[in-house]
């Protein structure tokens, strides 16, 4: 099952499989492609739809990496802990 953004279009499975590694380097090749100027409209159109895609899908895997992250904490009594991490 795909993932979906917040306005409820659908991440297709192909870039939902990706990792965040792929899914940038993806995004990066299609910006270079892009920035060169040399496609046609329809084909610069799909590059950016799916860049829009793979930009969202990196944003997705970077908040569940940061949903995991956590903080070590040190308590009153010199004990170490943990607690998740208030990163907004």
């Amino acid at each position: 099952m795909a993932d979906t953004n917040n306005a409820g279009a659908k991440i297709p499975a192909d870039i939902a499989a990706l990792s965040f590694e792929e899914a940038l380097a993806q995004l990066q090749e299609l910006v270079k492609r892009l920035e060169k100027g040399d496609n046609k409209l329809d084909d610069a159109i799909r590059s950016y739809e799916r860049g829009a895609l793979l930009k969202r899908h990196c944003e997705l895997k970077l908040r569940e990496a940061q949903m995991k992250v956590e903080k070590i904490v040190l308590g009153a009594d010199g004990s170490v802990g943990t607690q998740p991490a208030d990163l907004e």
